[in-house]
């Protein structure tokens, strides 16, 4: 990798097909590259003018005084093969087509918003800060959801270990503020916890001043290299591989785990060698009435290739009454929340030295699937749990 005003030059070709004498400009957009000035999620627009002078002409806009590593991705210097305007570009193994004028602005758009996505960073989680807040969560969690968990001492005492949840309550994630204060009650809020979130979440905690600060509870963006860091410091990490393809699911699928063949998880507890703590919850699919995950009008929109969002959800949900898209979340309903910590797994002496990723999933799923199909068995009532 090289060092911010090193030098250094990435040529991009941009093929094009456009008559002689056609003035072309756009935005290229490059992603998922390493630099050294960025962190590793973090989009880099290059924004560019030319006149085609001959026909299938290449232009190259270099990227200057940045390093770059790619993994997965031959990055020697030399071209990253793109086409832009009319077509698609494709930079670093990642496409975004633009269409015309609107295409074009949408990806702009697109990239502008990512970009104040806050990094992720884990000295920013505030022990003070969660003491002052537990009150509130205790306020929040006890007597307005009467939450219950059972099986803190499921969890390991000490030392890294990687909880992974079923995910429910659209963005408004009362399941993870319940647990979250018995968590911190339990160990106490000196040691490491960290909580994997969409972008997006993070995004819309900052500009929501009514949503606790998500970072100084220790939340930062969900990805493996976020998740590595933190089990390297030896901290207790919160997944939901379900994302917001769980989370959001019908209300009358509450009782289903379903994190639709993510296995990322189980390859991260094996990488790092640490305990994989299943947790289920029941009780957050009924602080709204969640219809449908929206997922073809996300296809239809592009979400899923400008936001990284796979849905675009459609619930009934105080005070909006027809919420599309939950983007600035909802009042929950006082749905009972009801979470159960299971025993911890140790992979490879259940499974052997080399597990099989896709029989640990299934095992996982099912001991899952299992709990939490007994706590539905145990309410009587939607809310009333």
């Amino acid at each position: 990798m090289l060092d911010p005003g090193q030098g250094g030059t990435i040529d991009v070709a941009i093929n094009r097909t456009d008559p002689i004498g056609t003035r072309v400009s756009g935005l290229l957009a490059l992603e998922n590259l390493n630099f050294a000035t960025f962190s590793s999620d973090e989009l880099f627009s290059l924004p560019y003018a030319h006149t085609v002078s001959r026909a299938g002409q290449e232009l190259r806009p270099p990227m200057r005084d940045a390093g770059w590593d790619r993994s997965g991705i031959t990055c020697s210097p030399g071209l990253i093969p793109a086409r832009f305007a009319g077509g698609h570009v494709m930079a670093a193994g990642r496409e975004v087509r633009g269409r015309g004028l609107v295409g074009r602005l949408a990806s702009s758009a697109a990239l502008e918003f990512r970009r104040r996505i806050p990094k992720a960073d884990l000295d920013e989680r505030d022990p003070d800060y969660i003491r002052d807040q537990l009150p509130f969560l205790w306020m929040l969690s006890s007597l307005y959801l009467r939450a219950e968990v059972r099986g803190m001492e499921n969890i390991p005492e000490d030392g890294p270990v990687l909880m992974v949840g079923n995910h429910s309550g659209g963005n408004m994630i009362v399941d993870t503020f319940a647990f979250t204060l018995a968590f911190e009650t339990h160990f106490g809020v000196e040691r490491p916890f960290y909580q994997l979130a969409h972008n997006l979440v993070l995004l819309l905690g900052q500009l929501m001043p009514w949503v606790p600060n998500l970072r100084k509870f220790g939340t930062v963006a969900a990805g493996h290299e976020n998740a590595e860091r933190a089990l390297k410091s030896g901290a207790a990490v919160l997944v939901y591989p379900g994302g917001d393809y769980e989370t959001h699911r019908p209300s009358w699928e509450s009782a289903q785990v379903d994190f639709g063949g993510r296995k990322g998880f189980i390859r991260l507890a094996l990488n790092n060698d640490v305990p994989l703590v299943p947790i289920v919850s029941i009780g957050g699919q009924e602080t709204a009435l969640f219809l449908s995950r929206g997922e073809t009008l996300a296809r239809i929109l592009r979400l899923d290739k400008m936001f990284r969002l796979k849905v675009l959800p459609i619930s009934i949900a105080i005070p909006w009454g027809l919420n599309v898209g939950d983007m600035l979340t909802h009042i929950p309903l006082p749905a009972k929340i009801t979470i159960e910590v299971l025993p911890p797994i140790n992979l490879r002496e259940e499974f052997g030295s080399s597990p099989d990723i896709d029989a640990v999933y299934d095992e996982v799923i099912a001991r899952m699937q299992t709990a939490l199909t007994q706590l539905q068995a145990e309410r009587r009532l939607p809310l009333v749990g």
